[in-house]
């Protein structure tokens, strides 16, 4: 069969690395791709959010399953594009990809559902947000309604920094549209976990768990970013989160969404803290974390094809998810300044290292060729991925790995899994 995957970060590579390894795919296509998706696909100069082209391509091609990897192609509403053309898409229609797409509505989903979050209130107003503001506890926390590649969160000590906060996200717009409505929510502690799951409308299936690392800086300073690395498993998911979980938020969101005339099709990323009242769920997301995708991934065992059809065919119950008995950390190489100011065009040396090392993965987020030679093309360059018998050996098997490569401003944190000693 032939698959078409959209999207050209580092979970694209990792999602397409997958498929390759399945006995039913001979043909990859990746629209827009990158310089390392190249290896596995061919890849076509279609944006993401060319829905038009990316529907008639896949006409053109004659393509059996097209694989949406982006939020932004997700909730613009790219599947129901396909759908219309009676084309076999793997994500979220546009009404269920809501879930990630605006929090006011998955908070208001989880008040109904009575589905365990921290307390909230959502506002389109900035004068009612700060007024709202004066008789809050702090810290709190502001998020843009809307997506804003995974940076629209502030955490505000003070009310002085909510109130400059408010400004930022709905008077300066810094983050456009998403800002015109923010949810402002209670500070929740405790420990942030990510679990993915396949959901085919009905059924729910987990996937093993990972912990990210989003803040630029080591020990968790500086600004939020993308993601600067992760780790799977989490050893503070334990048998019991996880039944929790499973008992009063996994299916139940499902169950939620299936009831609002939403059936979700697709992945569901749940965020979750670990607070001193049990696991509450701090974001959901409609696709693959970006780098969760490349330490899950390679852990599991399953065919990744067969998977994505029994969600699009609703037969997901049949399938039973294996994960292997180990551990793997990804550590980000970056663009020096990511998430600011950085420089591109920086050759890359080194990535040759990985073609024959088992249990070692190197997946591009931000590259591309100049002719014949793969350079540095975001902030987010790389993602080094090892695999070890436990969580300690794979972060020394993948900060070990992170030396092979080699470019100018080159920048990574040096932290990256250091929770799992204190585990």
């Amino acid at each position: 069969m032939k698959v078409l995957i959209v999207g050209s970060g580092g979970r694209e590579h990792a999602i397409a690395w997958k498929v390759a390894q399945s006995s039913k795919v001979d043909k990859i296509y990746c629209a827009p791709g990158n310089a390392g998706i190249a290896e596995y696909a061919e890849c076509v100069p279609i944006g993401a959010m060319e829905f038009d082209k990316l529907v008639a391509f896949a006409k053109e091609k004659s393509i059996d399953l097209t694989v949406i990897g982006m939020d932004d192609p997700l909730v613009g509403g790219v599947v129901d594009a396909f759908e219309a053309e009676g084309l076999r898409v793997f994500g979220p229609r546009k009404n269920a990809a809501i879930l990630e797409g605006s929090k006011a509505f998955s908070k208001d989903l989880m008040k109904k559902y009575g589905i365990p979050t921290a307390a909230y209130e959502n506002f389109n107003s900035p004068e009612a947000a700060l007024a709202y503001l004066e008789t809050s506890k702090y810290p709190i926390v502001l998020k843009a309604d809307g997506l804003a590649l995974g940076k629209g969160v502030l955490i505000c000590m003070t009310k002085e920094e909510a109130i400059e906060g408010v400004k930022t996200l709905m008077l300066d717009k810094q983050f456009g549209s998403a800002g015109d409505t923010i949810v402002v929510e209670e500070f929740m502690t405790g420990r942030e976990v990510s679990v993915l799951s396949f959901v085919d409308g009905e059924t729910i299936k987990i996937m093993t768990s990972a912990q990210d690392h989003k803040r630029a800086k080591d020990g968790d300073q500086g600004l939020n970013t993308g993601g600067m690395g992760t780790f799977s498993p989490s050893p503070f998911y334990t048998k019991e989160v996880d039944e929790f979980c499973r008992k009063y938020i996994y299916q139940a969101t499902v169950d939620a969404m299936k009831a609002e005339g939403r059936p979700f099709k697709g992945i569901i990323f749940f965020g979750l803290m670990l607070t001193p009242d049990g696991p509450k769920v701090l974001e959901y997301n409609a696709r693959f974390g970006d780098p969760e995708t490349q330490v899950v991934l390679p852990r599991m065992k399953n065919d990744i094809v067969e998977v994505f059809e029994a969600c699009v065919d609703g037969t997901l119950a049949d399938i039973e998810l294996e994960f292997e008995e180990n551990a793997a950390v990804c550590v980000v190489l970056a663009s020096d300044g990511y998430p600011e100011k950085y420089e591109k065009g920086y050759p890359i040396s080194g990535l040759e290292t990985f073609q024959d090392k088992d249990g070692y993965y190197v997946f591009h987020a931000g590259t591309k060729f100049d002719g014949n030679t793969i350079v540095t093309n975001g902030g987010r360059v790389l993602g080094v991925t090892a695999k070890g018998e436990n969580l300690v050996e794979a972060r020394k098997n993948a900060y070990a790995a992170t030396e092979w490569i080699s470019f100018d401003n080159k920048y990574m944190r040096n932290d990256i899994g250091k929770a799992i000693d204190e585990a």
